[in-house]
């Protein structure tokens, strides 16, 4: 019975420090939500026509009035083969990353764990303080609405629907249900969360997790534009934002010594 004690009570104690050191995660889905109760578009004016002029001279495809945004463009030319990879693409935005964090833990690694999920958690601070500078109508909302602003608009599959529609069951339709922000579309942290995971792999020296986080990085981007849940501005800005979010994050933790100290004793008491 003793020894049934304390297998127990260790078990619970590493589950304890997984979820301390994973979180920053818990954090992001709580502060994710709550854009449902404050949406950004009581904030500024709703971009909607002017991104997609903006799209449409920088990337569109065509001449005149004919020509097309990518999004446009890949309506007209969409496959059974590619719905299914923007499918698979798309359901590891944020579960790839999580995954990874999860085997930083599972493999010792937690106190690493805990640097990438804090990266995780500021990136998206950074990508939410976009949100509500700039609110931004989708590229499926075009194509849906026009260019008029309506408010209490729901989420939508939009190019995802092809997937739902071969898989035979609604899984994108049920996640897109919940949405929290329809106008939450620049920068496009669908474009951010792998890359940033895939640097903290180079970092960690994890060559496999590199591989796989940088090949669903590039399916996500191109994900985005076929679909027409992101224009190619809202990739690159997330992107940007990666980048800059990544930089800025590990310049606070060297020259910032109070949140590095914070984060060190955090780490000592509930993580390693």
């Amino acid at each position: 019975m003793d020894n049934r004690r304390l297998q127990a009570a260790g078990s619970w104690h590493a589950a304890a420090r997984l979820v301390a050191a994973l979180m920053p995660f818990i954090v992001f889905a709580l502060l994710y939500d709550s854009m449902r109760y404050y949406p950004n578009y009581l904030f500024g004016e709703i971009d909607i026509r002017g991104i997609y002029e903006a799209e449409r001279n920088l990337f569109g495809i065509g001449a005149g009035a004919a020509r097309l945004t990518p999004n446009e463009w890949w309506a007209q030319h969409t496959t059974v083969p590619a719905d299914v990879a923007a499918g698979i693409f798309y359901l590891g935005w944020v579960p790839l990353p999580v995954a990874f964090g999860i085997w930083l833990c599972v493999s010792g690694r937690r106190r690493e764990a805990l640097r990438f999920s804090c990266a995780f958690l500021f990136i998206n601070i950074v990508g939410f303080i976009g949100y509500y500078i700039h609110p931004a109508a989708p590229p499926w909302y075009v194509a849906k609405y026009g260019f008029e602003p309506i408010f209490d608009t729901g989420g939508d599959t939009a190019g995802l629907a092809g997937f739902d529609n071969i898989i035979g069951m609604p899984l994108f339709a049920s996640i897109y249900a919940g949405n929290a922000n329809v106008f939450a579309a620049v920068p496009s942290l669908h474009a951010a969360y792998c890359p940033v995971a895939c640097f903290y792999a180079l970092r960690f020296r994890q060559v496999k997790w590199a591989i796989a986080l940088a090949v669903f990085s590039v399916g996500i981007w191109w994900t985005a534009v076929y679909t027409g849940h992101h224009y190619t501005i809202d990739v690159l800005l997330g992107i940007a934002t990666a980048i800059v979010g990544v930089a800025a994050y590990e310049l606070l933790l060297r020259h910032c010594h109070c949140i590095a100290h914070a984060m060190d004793v955090y780490a000592q008491k509930f993580v390693v």
